[in-house]
C-alpha cells in the first residue's frame, strides 16, 4: 500500500500537506530524516504514515505523557494499532503492553526518554524488529533549545545497543539554525534529509497589547470569546498569577480551570480532563501546560505575561488554530515581565548544578533570548514578519494579519525626540535606568534628582509635555535599533552606542511606530466561519460529544471541527460520500459513518439543502455592487477635501489622509489594493523581486513623470529595504485619478 493510500485509508486525507510527502519519500527510503514544521502542520503524519509501511516496530521517544497519551488514542481511533511506555502504567500493564508487543501487535510503540536505560524495555528492544526510532520534541536535546532534558542524550546510546541500527527521524516545531544542527550532532543523525517547512501559520493573528489594567483587558477579551463559545488558554510566567487570574475569572463566571507544577497530579489530571473534554472552556496555565495537548477547537492563546523566549512564545500561542481555522494569539505586555523573567533566569542558575563557567554561558544565552523576546514586544514592525526573521525566514514587510500591520498607526519621524533621549542619557553620565532618565526629560520636582544635582542638566525638562510612557516607548524603538543599550545585572543603566552619533549630528533619520496610549480592539479582519450550516454543525457536535461520552475520550479524537464543517459542506448520505469528506478515514467510516449519515439525512429531509446559511463573516466589505458603488461615489465627491502634504508620503499614509479628508468609511487596505493596481496597469509602478526573493512595488521609467520615487531605508533589523515614496505631487495626481480607478475600486471596497 502506497503512502497516499494509507494517507486516506487511515487518516482520512485526500492529499499531503506542502512537506509531508518530502518527508514520507525520505524515510521510506532508509535515510535518516529531520523534520522542522510548525505546530498544526501535521508532522506526526510524517512519521505515522512510514511506520505502517515498514515491517518492524517504530519507538517513538516523547518526552510528556499526556503527548503520548493524546497520540495513542487518536492513533487508536482511527484503526492503527499503538501503545506508549510511561510512568503513568503499573507494573502489571507495563508487562502487558511488553508481551503484546513481542507478539508484533503494536505497529508504533510511544516510550518516554527516561524508559530508555530500563532494562526490561532495553532487553525487549535488543530482541524486537525495530524498523524506526522517532524523536518528537527533538529540541529538546539542545542546551540551545527552549525545553532541554538531559535524558535526551540517551538516544543515540540507546539506538546504538541495539543490533542493527534503524532510520533514525527527528521532528520539532521550533527550532533555530543553531537548535536544528544540534539535533543533528547530538541524535548522531547520517547524511540526513532536513526540511524546514516554514514556520507561518497564516490562521494566526498575533497582537501585543500594553494594557494599564491587564485583568480588565483579559476579562474584555474573555468575554468576547465566551460570547462565540470559543475554547482557549491564557499563560501566566508564575503559580500566583494562575491561581489569582483562574479564581476572578470563576468568580465572574467563566468556565476556567488551573494547571500548574504546584498542584496535585490528580487535580492536574482532572483540570487538563476538562479542558479536553470541553467541560472547561478555558485553561489558565503555566508553561507547564500545553505540550501535545493535541485539542484542535483552541480558538485563542493570550499570554497574560511575556513568555521568557521567542520559541516558548511561539510553540505556546502556536497551540491555537490546529485544525487550520482563524485564531487568536495576543500578548498582554508590561516592563514588569521583562524584570520578572530576568528574576526567573537568574534564580534558576543559583540553583543550578551546572559548573560555574557552563552556567554562566547558558544564563548569557537565556538572557539574550530574553531580550530578543522583549524586542517581540516592543520593536513596532510586523510582528508575524519578527517571529520568521527570528528562524531564520524571509518574511513581508507587512503580513496584513497582526496587530502592528492592522493598526491605524503610522511610521512616524522621531528624531528630534531620540535626539533628546540620547543626548540626556549622555549628559548625565551614562549611569542611570531608565525612571531616572524620563524623570529628567518630564522635569521631575523629586528631591532625588535635585540631590544628584540632574535638575541642572540642560536636558532637565526639555520633553516635560511627552508622557512617560511616549518616552519609554521611544527608548525601546531606540534600544531595539541599537542606539542605546542597557547593562545586565539587577540595576540596568543606559548608555549610549557610538552609533548614536549620528543620530544626534541629525544626519539619520529615525522613524518608528509609536502606538497610542490606549489600547485598542483589533480590527475586524475577515474570517471564514466553521461551517456553511451552523444548525447542522451544532446537531454533529451533540452526536459527536454523545458517542465521545459513551467511549471516555475527547470529541476532538471522534472528529476534529474541520471534519464536521465539512460534513455540513458536503452532506454525504452514503457511505461513499462520508469518504469523501475531509479527515473521514476507513476506520471512521465503519466506526462512526452510520450515526453521522443518519444525522444528516434526517436534517436534510427537514432542510432541503439551498444557499448556504453562512459561508463567511465578511467585514468591511460592501455586500451588494450597489453598496460598492454607492460607497466610491462618496469617496469621489468627498476627495475635494483632500490637500497633499508638504512631506512624501509612503501609500499607506496617502491612502490613510484620503480616507480621512473624504470622510467615507472604506477599507484603506482594500482602496491601497485598488490604487496599487492602477498604477501597475498604467505603468507608473512595476512588481518586481525584493531581496527575500519575494516580490515588491518598484518604480518605472514613468515614475519620475508623477513624482513617485524610490528611496533605500534600514529597518531597525538592520536590514535595507527599497521603498516607494509618494511626493505632493503624486499624491494630488492620484487624488485627481480617483475616478479613473474606479474599476478596481468595485472589485476591493
Amino acid at each position: 500500500m502506497v503512502q497516499n493510500d494509507i494517507l486516506k485509508k487511515y487518516f482520512g486525507y485526500e492529499s499531503f500537506r506542502p512537506g509531508q510527502d518530502e518527508l514520507v519519500e525520505s524515510i521510506i527510503s532508509g535515510r535518516d530524516t529531520l523534520g522542522v514544521m510548525p505546530t498544526g502542520a501535521g508532522k506526526s503524519l510524517c512519521y505515522q504514515i512510514p511506520a505502517l509501511m515498514m515491517e518492524g516496530i517504530t519507538i517513538v521517544v516523547s518526552p510528556l505523557i499526556s503527548l503520548m497519551q493524546d497520540q495513542v488514542g487518536a492513533l487508536v481511533q482511527s484503526g492503527i494499532r499503538a501503545a506508549y511506555i510511561n510512568s503513568s502504567l503499573t507494573m502489571n500493564q507495563l508487562y502487558a503492553v511488553i508481551r503484546n508487543a513481542e507478539a508484533g501487535v503494536y505497529k508504533l510503540i510511544y516510550v518516554a526518554p527516561e524508559r530508555l536505560d530500563s532494562e526490561l524495555f532495553v532487553n525487549f528492544a535488543r530482541k524486537a524488529n525495530i524498523s524506526m526510532i522517532t524523536v518528537d520534541e527533538a529540541h529538546c536535546i539542545s542546551q540551545w533549545g527552549q525545553d532541554f532534558r538531559p535524558s535526551y542524550l540517551n538516544i543515540p546510546k540507546f539506538a546504538a545497543s541495539l543490533p542493527q541500527r534503524p532510520v533514525m527521524t527527528a521532528f520539532t516545531a521550533t527550532a533555530t539554525q543553531r537548535v536544528r544542527d544540534d539535533i543533528v550532532r547530538l541524535l548522531e543523525l547520517r547524511d540526513p534529509f532536513t526540511l524546514v517547512t516554514g514556520f507561518d501559520r497564516k490562521n494566526l493573528y498575533f497582537e501585543v497589547r500594553r494594557p494599564s489594567d491587564k485583568f480588565a483587558d483579559l476579562k474584555r477579551l474573555v468575554t468576547a470569546y465566551d460570547k462565540e463559545g470559543r475554547s482557549g488558554i491564557v499563560y501566566c510566567s508564575t503559580r500566583k498569577n494562575v491561581e489569582d487570574v483562574c479564581a476572578k475569572l470563576c468568580e465572574m463566571g467563566f468556565s476556567a480551570a488551573r494547571y500548574h507544577a504546584g498542584l496535585s497530579e490528580e487535580e492536574r489530571r482532572v483540570n487538563q480532563e476538562d479542558f479536553i473534554f470541553d467541560r472547561r472552556r478555558i485553561m489558565v496555565a503555566t508553561n507547564a501546560f500545553g505540550m501535545g495537548i493535541d485539542k484542535s477547537n483552541v480558538t485563542f492563546v493570550i499570554h497574560y505575561n511575556m513568555p521568557k523566549d521567542v520559541e516558548s512564545y511561539y510553540q505556546e500561542a502556536g497551540r491555537a488554530g490546529r485544525d487550520g481555522s482563524p485564531s487568536d494569539c495576543i500578548l498582554l505586555y508590561s516592563g514588569r515581565d521583562v524584570i520578572t523573567a530576568e528574576f526567573l533566569i537568574n534564580k534558576s542558575y543559583e540553583e543550578s548544578e551546572q559548573e560555574p563557567a557552563i552556567a554562566e554561558e547558558t544564563k548569557r544565552r537565556d538572557l539574550k533570548r530574553l531580550r530578543d523576546m522583549t524586542y517581540y514586544c516592543t520593536c513596532g514592525d510586523c510582528l508575524r514578519g519578527y517571529i520568521l526573521r527570528y528562524f531564520g525566514e524571509k518574511a513581508p514587510l507587512e503580513c496584513g494579519c497582526c496587530s502592528v500591520c492592522c493598526s491605524d498607526s503610522e511610521e512616524t519621524d522621531i528624531t528630534v525626540e531620540s535626539q533628546k533621549i540620547i543626548s540626556c542619557i549622555y549628559r548625565a553620565g551614562q549611569r542611570f535606568g531608565i525612571k531616572v532618565i524620563c524623570d529628567i526629560l518630564r522635569g521631575s520636582e523629586s528631591e532625588k534628582l535635585s540631590g544628584w544635582g540632574l535638575d541642572k542638566l540642560s536636558t532637565y525638562g526639555i520633553m516635560k509635555e511627552t508622557s512617560e510612557r511616549r518616552i519609554r516607548r521611544i527608548m525601546e524603538r531606540l534600544e531595539v535599533m541599537g542606539y542605546i543599550k542597557r547593562t545586565e545585572g539587577d540595576r540596568p543603566v543606559l548608555t549610549v552606542d557610538n552609533s548614536a552619533l549620528e543620530v544626534l549630528r541629525g544626519t539619520v533619520t529615525v522613524k518608528a511606530r509609536i502606538p497610542e496610549d490606549e489600547v485598542k480592539e483589533k480590527k475586524q479582519k475577515e474570517t471564514l466561519v466553521y461551517a456553511a450550516d451552523p444548525k447542522l454543525m451544532e446537531i454533529l457536535k451533540k452526536l459527536r460529544q454523545k458517542i465521545a461520552s459513551v467511549q471516555g475520550v475527547p470529541a476532538y479524537f471522534i472528529f476534529t471541527d474541520a471534519t464536521l464543517a465539512d460534513m455540513c459542506e458536503k452532506r454525504p448520505c452514503t457511505p461513499a460520500e462520508f469518504l469523501n469528506v475531509s479527515g473521514v478515514g476507513s476506520a471512521k467510516l465503519e466506526r462512526y459513518g452510520d450515526e453521522f449519515i443518519g444525522a444528516i439525512k434526517d436534517y436534510c429531509g427537514e432542510n432541503p439543502p439551498g444557499e448556504p446559511t453562512v459561508k463567511k463573516a465578511p467585514v468591511n466589505r460592501m455586500k451588494t455592487p450597489e453598496d460598492r458603488n454607492r460607497a466610491f461615489e462618496e469617496l469621489e465627491r468627498g476627495i475635494s477635501q483632500f490637500s497633499p502634504s508638504e512631506e512624501n508620503m509612503n501609500i499607506t499614509a496617502l491612502i490613510s489622509s484620503i480616507i480621512t479628508a473624504a470622510g467615507v468609511n472604506v477599507s484603506a487596505a482594500n482602496l491601497r489594493t485598488a490604487v496599487l493596481e492602477w498604477l501597475i496597469s498604467e505603468g507608473y509602478l512595476q512588481v518586481c523581486p525584493d531581496s527575500d526573493g519575494g516580490e515588491r512595488k518598484g518604480v518605472t521609467g514613468r515614475s519620475a513623470g508623477i513624482g513617485i520615487f524610490e528611496e533605500q531605508f534600514t529597518a531597525s533589523s538592520g536590514k535595507s529595504y527599497t521603498r516607494v515614496l509618494y511626493s505632493p505631487r503624486a499624491q494630488r495626481f492620484i487624488a485627481d485619478n480617483l475616478g479613473n480607478i474606479g474599476g478596481y475600486q468595485a472589485a476591493h471596497l
